[in-house]
């Protein structure tokens, strides 16, 4: 017995919905929010800017995971680096 699932997605996924991905690391660009002024119930906007990043870069994985959730990677070709296989060693 193999151990392998029927119609299980394995592997790196590649699709133009990662770069979604790329949205959140805007928030490292300091010079673009590095200010005191507006401030929201007392915090700098600095800080509350920063916190408002967390919902975009959860919001951006959450559309990225069902945008490309079971969907193959690639059709036809052999899974080569299949867990399952690696664990069963040399015992072939």
């Amino acid at each position: 017995m193999s151990g392998k699932a029927a119609g299980k997605v394995r592997g790196l996924q590649v699709s133009p919905w990662n770069l979604v991905l790329l949205i959140p690391l805007l928030m490292l660009v300091t010079p673009w929010f590095n200010f005191d002024k507006p401030r929201f119930l007392g915090l700098p906007f600095f800080y509350w800017f920063q916190f408002v990043w967390v919902f975009i870069g959860v919001a951006s994985v959450a559309i990225v995971y069902v945008a490309t959730k079971g969907k193959p990677v690639v059709t036809g070709k052999p899974d080569l680096l299949a867990a399952e296989e690696l664990d069963e060693g040399d015992q072939k």
